[in-house]
């Protein structure tokens, strides 16, 4: 634009020295000469009024001769003229720029001739202040009409085709990512315990986003003319005026997304009561939020200042800078207000999720907010993001003192799973999801004596020794559960019970180790310790709950050889044997295996020591009390029913065996 404003003014310096030399001319008239240079620029068109009205005012003079003093500024200058043509038509204007392109394009001409009229005067020049006058009344005009552009040409904001991109896809969590486990029952949702984590993918290394989804902020048609007012207002000295309208307008826009978005603008005090499930609704936007602010809206935001300010690199990065922070800062005060919350376990996902939702936008950030003023939110963001860095290990710490503390002193029915231990497992598997933030997080913490040293001391050393900083904490977790295990084991009074409990919930961890990534991160070692100590159990609860009925079977106290047996003896082994197998039975039947392939495990383990020894005690003593009066009453049961009980055993239904003589007796 300022090209062609430099061209008219030689046109007109042309027409200048060519009406001169009509002074002296005789041979072509100066009247045919104007109509020949009106057909070069319409404002010379206007030079021909004027010099027909000059004429006619000034009959003394020949036509030639008041023409060139017209011109040559002997009595009014050609430039004084087209001043004064062009602050009529700025002060007179009533219709916006834009009514029609001949028409704008005659206003901003009239504005262009303005600005070079105050240009080539100077301060002290009595025409100085007209000038001014008439550059403020354009510049008035020229800033509403930038903000009535600007406003009606905004494109709106579609959610709907967001939620659609592929960008949105890999980079945000869906509506059920990361379901917290309940501690009361330890689990979570019946169809969410065994599905891994659908926590959001994180899409490192991508800038900006711009070749995943493109946003149009502005309808192009309309770019073109707020550039064309924006050159004239920066040119005239309005930048500020012209700043203040554009950020303006746009922070109300990104103000308007962030809401659709479901950002609400809250408080530190008021984030700091909301209710836990509002909260984490919350969070699950922010960290969407985050994601398509930076990489997709505030891009489009750059790309549109750019291409409205692109003549002035300084200007262009003030108005993004005023246009863009608020709502950046909006979105780190929540993050701020996240991390200095109250530290519970069921947010250290969210705030894991949160804190990668920034990192992966950070570099980001930090292209957009360059400049030095940029600084202010870059550092707010670095600030934000090791908030929650420590908010995440710190609640992390919570979490496992508040294992180690857990002392629930009601017994699960039947030795089952204890809450604890699913909530604990169920836990750790998600947090798997997290390694490479946890370590880098945990690698910072444990620089701190005060939890460098706390691993190291916790023996098992071997165990623990050059592994991940993430796994060696998950050990040391996974040890302070099974010690708390090992204490509520104690609670129970049936001496076989704490074995089937204790082998429940090892079987648990052992499951779940081996279902996840944890197995990779724990090791096959800690795997196998974990199988032994389940074998052992299982050998303890054969131990407990099946020497007494293994006694009764047994030769010893029954005097001389088999076949002078004592009756008397006999009866009574028989008798005690019944006893004992269906106290078992009547209690074991109510005890809960949950795994299948263990319960028949154990069940095979029990026959295989219970059978062999009743089929040779039979053999050698029953005939001594079949031949005999009420035998049934005392061989109650044969090797087949004794085989089939067994299979009642751990399935968590109490059963009763009646006295019940067997078949033929």
């Amino acid at each position: 634009m300022a090209a062609t404003i430099e061209g008219q003014d030689r046109v007109l310096a042309a027409a200048q020295q060519i009406v001169k030399s009509l002074n002296t001319s005789t041979n072509v008239d100066t009247e045919d000469m104007l109509m020949i240079l009106s057909n070069f620029d319409n404002r010379l068109s206007k030079l021909s009024n004027m010099m027909t009205t000059t004429t006619t005012s000034s009959s003394s003079t020949p036509t030639s001769a008041r023409s060139a003093a017209a011109l040559a500024g002997t009595d009014h200058s050609s430039t004084d003229l087209v001043f004064e043509e062009a602050a009529k038509l700025v002060f007179e204007w009533d219709s916006p720029p834009n009514a029609d392109p001949e028409s704008t394009s005659e206003y901003l001409n009239a504005v262009d001739e303005i600005i070079r009229k105050t240009e080539d005067l100077s301060v002290l020049s009595p025409e100085m202040d007209r000038a001014e006058a008439a550059l403020q009344h354009a510049m008035a005009h020229l800033e509403e009409e930038f903000r009535h552009v600007l406003i009606g040409n905004t494109v709106p904001f579609d959610a709907s085709r967001l939620h659609e991109s592929s960008f949105i896809r890999r980079c945000s969590i869906s509506s059920s990512a990361v379901a917290i486990p309940d501690f009361e029952t330890g689990t979570l949702s019946e169809d969410q315990e065994d599905v891994s984590s659908a926590r959001y993918n994180h899409v490192k290394g991508k800038s900006l986003g711009a070749d995943d989804f493109s946003l149009d902020l502005v309808y192009a048609d309309a770019i073109i003319d707020l550039r064309e007012i924006a050159n004239r207002m920066i040119k005239s000295g309005y930048e500020k005026e012209c700043c203040q309208v554009y950020s303006s307008v746009r922070r109300e826009v990104l103000d308007e997304c962030l809401a659709i978005l479901g950002i609400e603008k809250l408080s530190i005090e008021e984030v700091h009561r909301i209710d836990w499930q509002s909260l984490d609704e919350k969070m699950k936007k922010w960290i969407y939020a985050v994601k398509v602010l930076v990489r997709i809206l505030l891009s489009a935001e750059k790309s549109l200042c750019d291409q409205v300010f692109g003549d002035s690199e300084l200007i262009k990065e003030v108005c993004f800078m005023e246009t863009a922070k608020g709502c950046v800062m909006q979105l780190l005060n929540f993050g701020e207000a996240v991390a200095i919350g109250r530290r519970s376990s069921e947010k250290l996902f969210r705030i894991l999720d949160m804190h990668d939702a920034l990192a992966d936008v950070l570099s980001d950030i930090e292209l957009l907010f360059s400049d030095e003023d940029g600084e202010l939110v870059c550092g707010e963001a670095k600030g934000v993001l090791d908030g929650l860095g420590e908010a995440a290990i710190g609640t992390f710490v919570e979490f496992e003192n508040a294992v180690e503390r857990e002392i629930s002193k009601k017994p699960t029915q039947g030795g089952e799973i204890h809450p604890l231990t699913r909530y604990v497992m169920n836990y750790v598997k998600l947090l798997v999801d997290y390694s490479d933030t946890l370590n880098g997080l945990l690698e910072k913490l444990e620089s701190d004596t005060e939890y460098g040293s706390s691993a190291a001391d916790n023996g098992d050393n071997l165990e623990l020794e050059n592994v991940a900083p993430l796994a060696r904490r998950l050990m040391l977790l996974i040890k302070s559960l099974e010690g708390n295990l090992e204490g509520k084991s104690r609670m129970y009074e049936d001496c076989g019970m704490p074995y089937i409990f204790l082998m429940n919930n090892v079987h648990y961890i052992v499951q779940k180790v081996k279902d996840s990534e944890l197995q990779k991160l724990l090791g096959d070692q800690w795997v196998r310790k974990r199988k032994g100590q389940i074998r052992q159990h299982a050998t303890s609860y054969l131990r407990a709950s099946w020497s007494k009925v293994l006694s009764c079977l047994k030769d010893e106290g029954l005097s001389g050889s088999s076949s002078n047996a004592s009756k008397v003896a006999l009866k009574e082994r028989f008798k005690n044997f019944n006893a004992c197998f269906e106290e078992i039975y009547r209690i074991q039947t109510g005890w809960k295996v949950p795994d299948a392939q263990l319960r028949e495990e154990l069940r095979i383990s029990i026959s295989e020591k219970v059978l062999p020894a009743y089929r040779s005690f039979l053999g050698r003593f029953g005939g001594h009390l079949e031949s005999g009066r009420n035998a049934g009453k005392y061989i109650k049961y044969t090797l087949e029913d004794l085989e089939g009980y067994l299979l009642d055993l751990f399935e968590g239904t109490p059963l009763v065996l009646h006295h019940m003589r067997r078949k033929g007796t």
